[in-house]
């Protein structure tokens, strides 16, 4: 009796359904959609090819790592700096394609020199660009530097007070104005530009991406650099700031905190081709320093469609020296 019950429940229902002519046509739709990778390739997630960049600090260092690899994967970039034979030699030697590298002399700690910089990339570039990158940086701390004065007695107030008063106060001002205030005038002269750019390309919204370092999150002095650790905590600050208040106009705003790289600041020098060369023992977990390989991959990430739902975020390309020191993130 049961069986018989159910086979003609079964039966009843069956022979009662009727599907509703939506289902039938979302069903449709489902079965003929092909699947496809294409929106998950790196190709088309890290393409900068509809990128223009302004990059400050632009000729030697992570500056112009950041730029050949833009310029490498198809952007146009515009390299600023103030020593214009500089921006020259780099345009000439790395202007491979199959983007294009421009040089655009300013000294971005100037506030007049930056509002000509954006008046001029105004008239370059009418549809807006996608990428600031405020790369520009020094460090001034000569008088105290371990590396130069050695470290003092760290038991000995005296011998800690003495060290550390040999800075000057121009040493602190001029660090905060090209570390700290130049990326402010840069930030706020080029947003009108990078808000009408953000606009050009489905998907995609424009950001800043500010060099900062994780000098400015580790809990020590950086080796005696004081001013220097103190303008890179305040730059990832302001960084913050800048995120909260460019939301509504699209602009996102990202920091870029790297640990030892080769650069001017950390050899002393480069050489012809605008490169420098490291030779420092490394403690950090991967056991060396950063290459221009691992500079390439975090602007290219956080500069195309890849890094479009990252904003306020802060990348630290270090090998893992936040780790072994003391820091705070």
């Amino acid at each position: 009796m049961l069986r018989l019950f159910s086979q003609t429940t079964r039966s009843t229902l069956k022979g009662s359904f009727t599907p509703d002519p939506q289902f039938r046509i979302l069903r449709k739709a489902v079965m003929s959609h092909k699947a496809s990778h294409d929106d998950v390739k790196a190709g088309s997630l890290f393409d900068v090819s509809h990128v223009t960049a302004i990059v400050t600090g632009g000729g030697t260092g992570i500056g112009l790592m950041i730029s050949q690899a833009l310029v490498a994967n198809g952007a146009k970039v515009y390299i600023t700096g103030r020593r214009q034979e500089v921006l020259e030699n780099t345009v000439s030697k790395y202007n491979l394609g199959p983007g294009s590298l421009h040089a655009l002399p300013g000294d971005v700690s100037d506030k007049q020199d930056v509002l000509c910089l954006a008046k001029e990339v105004d008239k370059l570039e009418p549809n807006g660009i996608h990428l600031l990158v405020n790369n520009a940086g020094i460090a001034r701390d000569d008088n105290t530097s371990y590396a130069k004065n050695g470290q003092p007695d760290m038991s000995d107030a005296e011998a800690i007070s003495k060290h550390f008063l040999k800075t000057e106060p121009e040493n602190w001002a001029d660090t905060l104005k090209t570390n700290v205030t130049a990326g402010y005038w840069t930030s706020m002269a080029f947003l009108p530009l990078l808000a009408k750019g953000g606009k050009t390309t489905p998907g995609y919204s424009s950001s800043i991406v500010n060099v900062s370092s994780i000098s400015g999150a580790m809990k020590g002095n950086s080796a005696g650099q004081f001013s220097y650790a103190t303008s890179k905590a305040a730059f990832t600050h302001l960084s913050r700031m800048m995120a909260t208040v460019f939301a509504d106009v699209k602009v996102r705003v990202n920091v870029i905190a790297p640990g030892v790289f080769p650069s001017e600041m950390t050899t002393g020098s480069s050489d012809e081709d605008n490169k420098s060369q490291i030779d420092m023992t490394s403690t950090n977990p991967a056991g060396r320093k950063g290459k221009d390989s691992d500079m390439a991959a975090t602007i290219l990430f956080l500069a195309s469609k890849g890094g479009v739902f990252y904003n306020e975020q802060i990348l630290y390309p270090d090998g893992g020296n936040t780790i072994t020191n003391p820091s705070q993130k």
